[in-house]
């Protein structure tokens, strides 16, 4: 076969060029910040929830009070 590759070498070759895109793309890939904010954000809404659940945990007597409290006002008028 004059002038053309035998096929292992083809499919070495092509397996070289197929990992050297693969690492292209992981490094671009490592250095992209897209996500970066959603994930921030995420993380920032699951503290404050945490946080609100721990407040109504703690506070729950005050609510109560106040909720019944409210809920007579409203039934009195």
């Amino acid at each position: 076969m004059i002038g053309s590759k035998s096929m292992p070498l083809q499919a070495a070759e092509k397996s070289r060029e197929l990992g050297a895109w693969f690492a292209t793309r992981a490094a671009m890939m490592a250095k992209s910040t897209k996500g970066q904010g959603t994930t921030e954000y995420a993380i920032l809404v699951g503290v404050l929830v945490v946080i609100a659940i721990l407040a109504i945990m703690v506070f729950r007597p005050k609510l109560q009070e106040l909720w019944n409290a409210i809920a007579d006002g409203i039934n009195g008028l």
